[in-house]
């Protein structure tokens, strides 16, 4: 026993600072989640209407995803940024989408009232964004059509165009740059 617990004391430092058996896969999740984190879960707060736990939930559901696709993810940090929030968006409507096929039981009161919805700041919002891609260049709007709305790889977005896939990441990247300040403007 006193050995082992020697053995254990002189490997297991060493151990902690080389950490040998992590993956590329595992230290880009890490990574992922050290600077995307924070805000990947702000995000999905608002998205689940501040449900912290359906929150948690999301962001771990996209970091999964993540690491199942870490050989296709794209290491520029607005990329990944975009990539991880429209992932985390689209799970919240999938769950919202499996919720409203089968609704949670639960017993009404008389007190209960159903929550009125005003749908108009997600009105104003689309056509807001509407508005920003209409001022984006054909070329730019077509990149962004393909990778983001279409949800194509970067590879079947130039496929799509008939153009190298460079030109669809810069495409992308530029897009994304004047939907940016486009958005900032409207406020």
């Amino acid at each position: 026993m006193h050995g082992v617990a020697r053995h254990r004391r002189s490997t297991s430092p060493q151990r902690e600072r080389t950490w040998p058996d992590v993956s590329p896969e595992d230290e880009l999740i890490r990574r992922l989640y050290q600077e995307f984190g924070s805000a990947l879960l702000g995000h999905a707060m608002r998205l689940t209407g501040s449900d912290r736990q359906w929150a948690e939930d999301i962001v771990q559901e996209t970091l999964v995803r993540a690491w199942r696709n870490a050989e296709k993810l794209e290491r520029d940090p607005v990329l990944l940024r975009s990539w991880l929030f429209t992932v985390a968006r689209r799970l919240v409507i999938d769950d919202r989408r499996k919720r409203s096929v089968r609704p949670q039981e639960s017993e009404l009161t008389p007190s209960d009232e159903a929550p009125v919805r005003d749908e108009a700041d997600r009105t104003l919002a689309a056509i807001v964004v509407a508005e920003a891609m209409n001022g984006l260049t054909e070329e730019h709007r077509e990149a962004i059509l393909e990778t983001y709305l279409r949800d194509r790889t970067v590879g079947e977005a130039a496929a799509v165009l008939g153009v190298p896939p460079g030109t669809v990441k810069s495409r992308v990247y530029y897009a994304l740059r004047a939907l940016r300040r486009a958005l900032q403007d409207r406020g």
